[in-house]
């Protein structure tokens, strides 16, 4: 059976490889999405890089169930960044893996923030994950890589510490698709 040791060789290198090009030329990355609504399913296409995602709403929600909806996403968002963090550390620190598997679970109230529930969030909450990871290393260093990764992972501390947030509404009117569109920020 094949196990991520053979990966994780491969990544220390890049991940040694990465870290030298960061310190030659230290500038932020930029990451960029762009979200359009389909007409008539309201389908949202996520279009990153090359790639795309499809989210939409469950059939109880006037949707087709066609792709995950934005807070499913964002657990996996957050499931999938931990998963790449855990394997960075494990090949800096050394660490033997056979396998990594994460679970995120989280929940929303439907009544969210409207009368009577006014104090409950009206974003995913009590999210919680579960690492299963089979290995020979002594518990120690696991907990030592999962202190690590909670440290460094950056949806993780995405999502732990507040951000700024700025946004802007470029409206253009039907009637004039070619005119000269109106912005509005805060």
């Amino acid at each position: 059976m094949a196990t991520l040791n053979e990966y994780l060789a491969q990544k220390k290198i890049a991940a040694q490889q990465l870290h030298q090009q960061a310190l030659a030329n230290p500038q932020p990355r930029n990451y960029a999405a762009r979200v359009r609504a389909a007409g008539r399913s309201g389908v949202r296409e996520i279009r990153i890089r090359d790639f795309q995602i499809i989210s939409d709403s469950p059939e109880n929600f006037a949707g087709y169930s066609l792709g995950p909806a934005s807070p499913e996403i964002q657990l996996g968002v957050l499931g999938s960044c931990m998963t790449h963090i855990t394997l960075i550390q494990a090949a800096k620190l050394g660490i033997s893996l056979e396998s990594l598997e994460i679970e995120v679970h989280g929940q929303e109230h439907p009544l969210a923030g409207q009368e009577g529930y006014e104090d409950v969030p009206i974003y995913p909450h009590n999210i919680h994950y579960k690492i299963h990871i089979t290995s020979d290393e002594e518990p120690e260093r696991i907990q030592e890589l999962h202190e690590t990764v909670e440290r460094v992972c950056p949806i993780y501390n995405l999502l732990l510490n507040p951000q700024t947030i700025a946004g802007e509404v470029v409206l253009t009117t039907a009637s004039d698709p070619e005119g000269k569109a109106k912005t509005q920020g805060k």
